[in-house]
């Protein structure tokens, strides 16, 4: 080729580049776990994703203080509530302090009787009335009730009372020293609702991050307290730190190895840049094209489907080791139609997931069918451009190596009674293969797991996983719907089968609902009449509660309370957590709480659906859901993985047209991915999506090296080069793979355990099965 035309390509292919860099750089990245969503979700699948991505739960953050003794935690307790109060970083803090709700009280006195759900009708009768204004005085005559004694004479029934009790954890916490306490005693606690969403892991790392920071600050003088912080935003920022860390150790560790490898070939470095072209070419291509099919790119298509194109590595050595001392023409014509043949299963592998039901899955088919197309055209016409003149004097094979690999037939026998007995194994243990459950991919410990467990049973806290959903098209119609709700599920927190429900209603009382309440209010007359009959021969007179009575008179008459009478409250903020709008309506959220001590155990999932039987509400079990989609997901891609199988077989049986030949390339695959999916089992690990993954590359991969050997081992005029050109491809995918094998994090060492024993024996396999040379 010319200088000219060389330069043309190479700038065409930059400028190329650049523009991929500028258009990746500018497409939106989806993190949450739509990503599993099929492409026509059920109502329970959209909430889960919705729970994920925005839910209030997935935004608490669950404190415990440790050490000292338990005034010392008192103090530390309210020191960092104050501090963690005026953070703009966090909508709600809570610790069980009511002095703390001195900016809602306000509204709450005016409010109260729109508000309070032990406004009825029987409250204002004389015994109810009597009853109510005892218990008051009991409450406001001792410690706790000192913050809502100057209001007695206003709200002598204690309607603020009851909504304070409300305010507060549902499940109440133990007090000591007038915060939260654990259940022992040792830990004082606070909960935390941040601003970020709980997809925003920068937003709860900056979270998590503040609250150690402030804590540090008001514990100097007692050292002897510590912090735990847990919930699902720490348990985000905890991951991505952990793959973070793994990344960076082992991404250094297997660049030195393959560069190493590759410079003991090449001993040279520009060969060894410009190997990394075709697969930098593939990646920039498959997100391009990912993003302007689907308008956006998930980060987990990003991730998985880069490892999927890893075999375009191998494309540039076998550029530079074929045609590294020959005619560029006789690469062409000998060694690139063997390549062609290789990347064509891999389209057809791929190109299986493109008919997913699930966008995620079409995306990983599409990025990777792209990416390893492009990586190949690269390879075929822009890599000779780039490198020009370059030659590669590549080091020879150990002397009887070549004579070795083809005296590798012997093993025949005993890779075909290997394969068989991996296949017996897998079709013995079909049912327990497959783990449907994903948290086998956390990398959560259990330690972790134990404390969030603890906390939240500690504190009452909503469950991550249970949740009642209520749809409607406005947003009193959802706030009735609630309200229906939660009186369908009362009588299962009065029994014991459910600790208790956030509801938005609670603060926001659907107008019908505040109508009935006003409604139940008696006249200023019949009231006093009331609570003389009540009061007679009590300790306080009826006439000192003349600003009761005509207040109760204002409420009867007052306007309905609206969303905009709770801004700048924390009301406002639990409100709009829990009930949000959207393009067809209104969403009303009730996370169901655990019985208290029983954090971690199942509710009564068949009970829950039975008591809102008729409701319109929903009752979702998220964990159930997300196990239910993930396996959906899992046997999808299981089956159109199968079917890209079957295409292969069908491309290679037109290819080779001959038994012998296509036996020769499809034996190694098949035996390579039964023993290394029997071999993984047998090791204790049940097989994910991962662990699939894997084996799309492994079989992406070794239908290379049993295209390239079964060519090379029958043909008698074939030489070494060629066949170290395979081994220095292996070599590469094993040392990278290997590298992510000995990773702590399972999403990591699921594909590295898989992919590098997995490509070696599909080299080893190919050179046992390959066929005896053909006659000269």
């Amino acid at each position: 080729m010319k200088v000219r035309a060389r330069l043309v390509l190479a700038a065409t292919w930059l400028a190329a580049m650049l523009l991929a860099v500028w258009w990746v750089s500018h497409s939106r990245f989806t993190t949450d776990l739509s990503f599993f969503l099929p492409s026509e979700p059920t109502p329970e699948q959209e909430v889960l994703v919705d729970q994920l991505r925005e839910g209030v739960v997935s935004r608490l953050l669950m404190v415990a203080i440790e050490g000292g003794d338990a005034r010392s935690r008192a103090q530390a307790s309210h020191a960092l509530r104050d501090r963690l109060a005026a953070d703009p970083a966090f909508v709600s803090v809570q610790n069980g302090e009511l002095g703390a709700l001195d900016g809602e009280l306000s509204v709450l006195m005016r409010h109260r009787y729109q508000l309070s759900p032990a406004v009825t009708a029987d409250r204002f009768s004389v015994d109810g009335l009597r009853s109510a204004v005892l218990n008051t005085i009991d409450i406001v005559s001792s410690p706790a009730g000192l913050l809502l004694k100057p209001h007695f004479l206003r709200d002598p029934t204690g309607e603020v009372i009851e909504l304070l009790s409300g305010l507060q954890s549902q499940g109440q916490p133990a007090m000591a020293e007038g915060v939260w306490s654990s259940r022992d005693g040792q830990r004082a606690l606070l909960l935390l609702q941040t601003r970020a969403l709980g997809a925003d892991t920068d937003g709860q790392a900056q979270a998590v991050e503040r609250v150690q920071q402030l804590f540090a600050e008001e514990s100097q003088a007692t050292p002897a307290l510590s912090l735990q912080v847990a919930g699902p935003g720490v348990f985000a920022v905890q991951t991505r730190a952990a793959v973070k860390a793994d990344v960076a150790r082992l991404t250094l560790m297997s660049a030195a190895g393959i560069s190493l490898l590759l410079w003991l070939v090449y001993r040279r470095p520009w060969p060894l840049l410009l190997t990394l072209v075709p697969v930098l070419s593939g990646a920039l291509a498959g997100l391009v094209v990912v993003s302007l099919v689907h308008g956006s790119v998930f980060a987990i298509t990003a991730g998985f489907g880069a490892a999927l194109i890893g075999e375009a590595v191998d494309y540039g050595i076998y550029y530079f080791v074929q045609a590294g001392r020959g005619d560029l023409r006789e690469w062409h014509s000998r060694f690139w139609p063997t390549i062609r043949l290789g990347v064509a299963t891999s389209v057809l592998g791929f190109g299986a997931l493109l008919f997913a039901g699930f966008p995620g899955l079409a995306q990983l088919g599409l990025y990777a069918l792209s990416g390893v197309v492009t990586a190949s055209l690269v390879t075929r016409f822009v890599l000779p451009a780039m490198a020009g003149q370059v030659q590669v004097r590549t080091p020879g094979l150990p002397p009887g190596f070549v004579g070795l690999v083809r005296r590798a037939r012997a093993l025949r026998w005993p890779v075909l009674l290997l394969g068989a007995i991996a296949l017996t194994y897998l079709a013995m243990h079909r049912q327990a293969l497959w783990e449907p459950n994903l948290s086998v991919l956390s990398s959560i410990t259990e330690a972790d797991a134990q404390r969030d467990t603890q906390l939240r049973s500690d504190l009452g806290a909503p469950d991550a996983r249970y949740i009642v959903v209520v749809r409607a098209a406005s947003r009193e119609l959802a706030l009735q719907g609630a309200e229906l709700a939660g009186e369908r599920l009362a009588p299962l927190v009065e029994q014991g089968r459910i600790g208790g429900f956030d509801s938005p209603a609670r603060f926001l009382p659907s107008e019908a609902l505040q109508s009935q309440r006003q409604a139940s209010l008696p006249e200023s007359q019949v009231l006093k009449g009331r609570l003389d009959d009540a009061l007679a021969g009590q300790p306080i007179s009826p006439a000192r509660l003349a600003p009761f009575v005509a207040e109760v008179a204002q409420a009867r008459t007052a306007p309905p309370l609206r969303r905009a009478d709770l801004d700048g409250t924390a009301l406002a903020l639990a409100v709009d957590s829990l009930l949000q709008s959207h393009p067809s309506g209104w969403t009303a959220l009730l996370p169901l709480r655990p019985v208290a001590g029983q954090g971690g155990s199942d509710l009564p999932a068949h009970e829950l659906e039975r008591a809102l039987q008729g409701s319109g509400a929903l009752f979702v079990d998220l964990k159930a859901e997300f196990e239910h989609m993930y396996a959906d997901y899992l046997r999808q891609a299981i089956v159109l993985s199968l079917l890209g199988m079957v295409a292969i077989v069908a491309l290679l049986s037109l290819t080779l047209r001959s038994a012998r030949r296509l036996a020769a390339v499809l034996l190694p695959l098949v035996a390579t991915v039964a023993v290394v999916m029997a071999g993984l089992h047998l090791g204790g690990a049940r097989l994910h999506l991962l662990h699939l993954v894997g084996m799309l590359l492994i079989v992406a991969v070794g239908s290379n090296y049993a295209l390239f050997l079964e060519r090379w081992c029958s043909d008698p005029a074939a030489d070494a080069t060629s066949l170290l050109s395979v081994l220095v491809a292996c070599g590469t995918t094993v040392i990278g793979f290997g590298a992510l094998a000995m990773s702590a994090v399972p999403v990591l060492q699921a594909v590295g355990a898989t992919v590098a024993p997995g490509a070696l024996l599909a080299l080893v396999f190919a050179a046992a099965l390959a066929p005896r040379e053909r006659a000269a």
